[in-house]
């Protein structure tokens, strides 16, 4: 019973997480770019409205999943359409957090990788329609994996995690500058630099190459794909935070298996 008790728990917080994460990916990008809004602020005030109408949503109208499906995906006010996306980040973040139970088993380990993969997940959403990696997701998850490593709460070393963060920022810096040169074209922001770092700095130096190199191949492919589809963003090329973020992911859970495989070729 304490079991199911623990399960129920972990898939309830993930849920809350995933809500406060649509929060996160809605206001973050243009506060972010304000130079004058207070980021943090930005994302407890004002109070969460219809992003329509601007009324003030109640608080059972708040409840993840359950009131989109009783409001039948609707403002109850404006009776205007709520993306699905709500609940599916909502939902998605409650399997990243039971993901994490089942491989770290409940507790402080598991917490701090389902921290990092819902700061993950927050910065793909984000990248994905904004082209924009905020400083204030990547930096905050740099120095929590670093903290975490020195404090042994996850048993990457501290060494290790600090040359992955040096080496996640450096490699890519690198590659982007060398590009620029060769090119006088920007293939890549900055923001893709601290992510890598903050990557890093979880994940260590040694899965950095095969993280890169797997983010490097999907990213192609699901470009090539939306080339032929004729549907890439206006910009014209896909972002490559999404990209490293599922890499990332990738890594944290089945790491091991992929060195070897990697080391083996």
């Amino acid at each position: 019973m304490s079991d199911a008790i623990g399960w129920l728990w972990t898939a309830a917080l993930g849920l809350c997480v995933g809500s406060f994460l649509n929060v996160v990916i809605h206001r973050l990008p243009a506060a972010a770019l304000d130079p004058e809004a207070s980021v943090w602020r930005a994302l407890w005030q004002p109070r969460s409205h219809c992003p329509q109408c601007g009324h003030p949503l109640p608080a059972r109208h708040l409840v993840p999943v359950l009131s989109w499906l009783l409001l039948r995906g609707r403002c109850a006010f404006c009776r205007h359409p709520i993306p699905g996306h709500y609940p599916a980040i909502e939902l998605g973040t409650a399997v990243l957090w039971l993901l994490c139970a089942a491989q770290w088993g409940i507790g402080p380990e598991a917490l701090l990788w389902a921290v990092f993969g819902s700061g993950l997940l927050a910065l793909a959403v984000i990248d994905a329609r904004t082209c924009l990696l905020p400083d204030s997701l990547t930096q905050p998850l740099l120095w929590l994996g670093l903290l975490a490593s020195q404090q042994h709460w996850i048993a990457l070393p501290l060494e290790e995690a600090v040359s992955g963060a040096m080496l996640g920022y450096a490699s890519l810096w690198l590659v982007a500058t060398v590009f620029e040169r060769l090119t006088g074209q920007v293939g890549m922001g900055a923001g893709d630099f601290k992510l890598l770092a903050a990557v890093g700095a979880w994940l260590g130096p040694m899965a950095l190459l095969p993280l890169v190199l797997l983010a490097s191949v999907t990213g192609a492919v699901i470009g090539l794909v939306l080339q032929r589809r004729g549907v890439l963003p206006n910009h014209g090329y896909v972002p490559f935070g999404p990209f490293l973020a599922f890499a990332a992911g990738l890594m944290a859970f089945q790491g091991p298996a992929l060195l070897r495989l990697w080391l083996a070729v």
